[in-house]
């Protein structure tokens, strides 16, 4: 992959999650909604994991945003050890939350 297309697919998956993080916003503020109106504990459970599942899909967006950026900085002549060791101290931080 040249670094052209790199940093295109890098800005394409900026907007998804940027818009993904406005539904998840919206879809939050539904549920503080829910709580507040005194609704079924089922029906907000339901809800709640549905954010979670929309983070986790966001989560693996920003990763494979982040792997792009790493590829592209080795590329550019930075150690591949340096950024390889980076992407590793974040993957392990963001596994074990």
């Amino acid at each position: 992959m040249d670094q052209d297309s790199n940093e295109v697919e890098q800005e394409q998956i900026k907007k998804n999650v940027l818009s993904r993080m406005k539904r998840i916003e919206g879809q939050v503020r539904g549920i503080q909604r829910m709580i507040e109106s005194g609704k079924e504990c089922e029906d907000i459970l339901v809800q709640v994991r549905a954010v979670r599942s929309a983070l986790q899909s966001a989560n693996k967006l920003i990763l494979k945003r982040y792997m792009l950026k790493c590829h592209a900085e080795a590329s550019e002549g930075n150690s591949q050890e340096e950024s390889l060791e980076k992407f590793i101290q974040l993957l392990t931080g963001f596994i074990e939350g």
